[in-house]
């Protein structure tokens, strides 16, 4: 519920401050004295969009502060928590303009964007203005209202999720079934060129046994000449390193028996000298295995110019043709499986098309029973608001199969007879604009207790009714008030001689200068109000005993 507003350098307000109670709140005053000022400022606190003409022409900035009792608003608080901006039982949303047409939001005093502070303001106040009633001209906006009248929102929502659901299988399954031609001709493909790797029976070991091999093929003459070069100059020289070797192990072992201290680099040279022998002896076995093998050599390089020209025709390194063919061989695989995947998909779809065709059929029979209930109510409301004869249909048009949609199988448009014996017309034809006033009442009034926004404004939408007609709206607005709170920009006395609580926009001008302020009135004050909403330039006794009569009434016996 809207407890406080405060509103600084708007259009022609400088300063206001209102305490706001529940129940029904009238504000009244002289035409062009601003009384939609407030509502312009609420609606700047919950997000509107607006621009710098808002702001006062003597400031360079307007702001605007709305609070909040967040008691008994668990989607308000919920949203909050959600969004981690909750603070104790109350909300204070905060919106500043500035001539440069910067705008700043705040959800208790945090600086938020603009979407944010519209999301929440959605579950906190709902504004019915003048021209509310377009909304209600659009087929869209009719589904909810019907949907909201008869609870069948949570169906609506899961028909739509099924619907959703239902044509993503859908999608799938002819996206397979369009590539039927092009998956055989992928298949033609992906076969030859499996067939094709395989032939060719490479493995990554071979490559690397294949690269070294050819390496030392390729270089046989030279490692041959190096065995060679060194056996000679080993031992087949003269003056060769193992005979010298050998002469000194002998000079050095006479020399070890005259000192025993030689003994042991005479043993380093000994070993020396094995060593030596063992070098040979492997030298001269791997120069006898490393035969000149022409033959050999055409065979490797043959194999591997076929295994380059494989890896240059996919597109790949060498190494990397045994991946290639792993790849292939799932994507084959895939489509091989892919007409398993076929009527796999067809029996999903199938199961979520028997899903959705159920909920809509159940949400078609209950729309039905709520179409006849929600006309008849607000066909009797429209002979209470001075339409004798009056008729109001909600006509569900029923869908084909295929036009079927994610909001049922049937359109729903509200059809109005205002006088007796016309046809039944869409609402968007009615051609009398206090007609559609009166009609987009009558729906509101029997709609707006579906909802669940704890406070609701009517921005002068009794405009074109008089009489015992708009006692009849203020009694209405009144019966919503005993569980909402209800704020109600009126210039008909009948209405706001309804109210609980009653403020009087007053517009001042002095020395070229024009303010409005907005007072509450007390009991003898409203009186005065009332009288002056009578009409007349005087105000007589018995246009004050008429308001007054007016207030016991809308009040009840004492």
């Amino acid at each position: 519920m809207l407890i406080e507003i405060q509103v600084r350098n708007l259009a022609i307000v400088s300063s206001m401050e209102l305490e706001l109670l529940g129940g029904l709140t009238a504000l009244t005053g002289e035409t062009g004295a601003g009384k939609s000022i407030l509502i312009d400022a609420l609606g700047l606190a919950l997000g509107e969009r607006a621009d710098n003409s808002l702001i006062r022409a003597d400031s360079d900035r307007t702001e605007v502060t709305a609070v909040f009792d967040l008691k008994n608003l668990p989607e308000a608080s919920e949203w909050l928590k959600h969004q981690e901006l909750d603070e104790a039982d109350e909300c204070i949303l905060r919106r500043s303009l500035n001539r440069q047409g910067r705008s700043r939001a705040y959800i208790n005093g945090r600086n938020v964007p603009l979407q944010q502070l519209q999301e929440l303001g959605s579950h906190l106040v709902e504004i019915h203005g003048q021209h509310a009633h377009q909304s209600l001209l659009k087929n869209s906006h009719q589904r909810r209202l019907l949907d909201a009248y008869g609870g069948l929102l949570e169906l609506a929502q899961q028909l739509a999720q099924q619907y959703r659901r239902y044509q993503s299988e859908l999608n799938r399954l002819e996206s397979l079934t369009d590539a039927a031609e092009e998956r055989a001709s992928r298949l033609d493909l992906l076969r030859y060129q499996a067939n094709e790797l395989n032939s060719l029976n490479l493995s990554l070991d071979e490559w690397l046994n294949l690269e070294h091999e050819h390496r030392r093929l390729s270089h046989q003459e030279q490692l041959a000449d190096t065995c060679r070069a060194i056996i000679n100059g080993l031992d087949d020289e003269q003056q060769a390193m193992r005979s010298r070797l050998s002469s000194y192990v002998e000079r050095l072992s006479e020399a070890a028996q005259l000192d025993e201290t030689l003994s042991e680099p005479q043993q380093l040279l000994d070993s020396a000298l094995i060593q030596v022998d063992e070098t040979l002896a492997s030298l001269r076995n791997y120069l006898n295995d490393l035969e000149l093998d022409s033959a050999g050599l055409q065979q490797l390089e043959e194999r591997l110019s076929a295994i380059h020209d494989m890896a240059r025709k996919y597109r790949v390194k060498p190494q990397q043709l045994t991946d290639k063919l792993s790849h292939i061989e799932e994507d084959l695989k895939s489509l091989e499986n892919s007409e398993v995947e076929l009527a796999e998909l067809t029996r999903i779809v199938e199961q979520q098309r028997d899903a959705y065709l159920e909920l809509g059929r159940e949400l078609s029979v209950k729309r039905k029973d709520v179409a006849q209930r929600l006309s008849g109510e607000i066909s009797q409301a429209m002979q209470k608001l001075g339409m004798p004869g009056g008729k109001f249909k909600v006509l569900l048009r029923e869908l084909q199969q295929d036009q079927a949609t994610a909001n049922g199988f049937e359109q729903v448009e509200f059809m109005v007879s205002a006088n007796p014996g016309m046809p039944l017309q869409p609402l968007s034809k009615v051609a009398s604009g206090g007609e559609l006033s009166r009609i987009s009442l009558a729906i509101q009034v029997a709609t707006i207790r579906c909802g669940s926004t704890p406070t609701l404004v009517f921005d002068e939408v009794d405009v074109g009714i008089g009489g015992g007609v708009a006692e009849i709206v203020g009694q209405m607005l009144r019966t919503l008030a005993d569980n909402r709170q209800i704020l109600c920009v009126t210039h008909l006395p009948q209405v706001a001689a309804q109210a609980m609580h009653h403020f009087q926009v007053l517009k001042t001008t002095q020395k070229k200068t024009t303010w409005t302020a907005i007072a509450k009135l007390r009991e003898e004050e409203r009186i005065q109000e009332i009288a002056r909403m009578l009409g007349g330039v005087q105000i007589t006794e018995q246009t004050l005993a008429h308001a007054q009569e007016m207030i016991n009434m809308a009040s009840g016996p004492n």
